[in-house]
């Protein structure tokens, strides 16, 4: 399955982990890469040192390459890019800036850089930052998403019509076959998170695990666009905000009635009630909880099977 993509990185398949806060720690990302994907450290829940202490352990469960998931907004970032450097990671996906700011300083450390976008526009402007490829991620996804409302499904042939570096879809794929449909609307390759939410080496709480695996259709939506939008399971939480809404709330409301760790509260400590449950609109579709090997072998299996069958077509 060589590609562009699995040049890129040095993998053996074009499948990628996404590197999401409080479920993706080092047992998750060299998991994944020793299954043959793209592991990736979410550094967004970490302060630098925990960062740290999970960049060499991963390397020491791991041959294989992995990366490390920045999320520009957050505090310490200049810190945590001189430990990404001084550790040797050799890739870095940015997200939720300017890609200007870090790419160049990381490529001349010989650090491959990847940006996420979720619109055409920020995927041509990471094109003209000099970033090595990009993830384009639709509407389906979980957690913090772009305002635009494009999904998957149009999003990536509308990039994939206007970039020519290489091209990595995400939202709302969870399954070999949604991983051929993204290929074969132009993906070089797919990053998939909801899943390995599901995972046994995830680092999210149990309960919020049973939580994704019993969801179904309906039972996520996107909320938050005033602050930074988000998609969340419909828990107690969802419902204060829906009720804020309906008062027509200032910004400064909603952002009290957020509070602080809202995310760490649901996702790590498993209150499903208080806590901020971010998964994507695909939880409809995992219904059990896999060895992140398992799921990569199984979503691999379906991807050829599928190609197969559309061949035959």
């Amino acid at each position: 399955m060589q590609n562009r993509i699995t040049e890129l990185f040095n993998i053996q398949y074009p499948l990628i982990q996404a590197g999401m806060i409080w479920n993706s720690g080092w047992r998750l990302a060299s998991a994944v890469s020793n299954a043959g994907g793209l592991g990736i450290i979410g550094a967004g829940s970490m302060y630098p040192e925990i960062l740290l202490e999970h960049i060499q352990k991963c390397q020491k469960a791991t041959d294989k390459p992995f990366g490390v998931n920045v999320p520009m907004l957050y505090p310490d970032i200049d810190e945590i890019i001189d430990i990404i450097i001084d550790e040797g990671v050799k890739i870095v996906f940015t997200s939720a800036g300017n890609p200007k700011t870090y790419t160049s300083k990381l490529q001349k450390h010989g650090i491959t850089v990847v940006h996420v976008v979720s619109s055409v526009k920020f995927a041509l402007k990471s094109q003209e930052a000099g970033v090595d490829a990009v993830v384009a991620e639709g509407f389906e996804a979980g957690g913090h998403n772009g305002r635009d409302e494009t999904t998957t499904f149009t999003l990536i042939p509308m990039v994939k019509e206007q970039i020519d570096i290489p091209l990595i879809a995400a939202g709302g794929i969870a399954t070999g076959r949604g991983m051929l449909a993204a290929m074969v609307l132009g993906a070089d390759a797919v990053q998939v998170g909801s899943r390995f939410v599901a995972s046994e080496e995830s680092s999210s709480h149990q309960a919020f695990k049973k939580m994704v695996i019993n969801a179904k259709e309906g039972d996520t939506m996107l909320t938050l666009k005033e602050l930074a939008p988000v998609r969340m399971l419909k828990n107690k939480f969802f419902e204060d905000i829906m009720e804020l809404y309906a008062k027509n709330p200032k910004k400064e409301d909603l952002i009290k009635l957020l509070g602080r760790a809202r995310a760490k509260k649901g996702m790590f400590e498993g209150d499903l009630e208080e806590g901020e449950l971010e998964i994507g609109q695909i939880s409809g579709l995992i219904h059990d909880i896999k060895p992140a090997a398992q799921i990569v072998e199984d979503m691999i299996a379906e991807f050829k099977t599928a190609k197969e069958e559309v061949y035959n077509l």
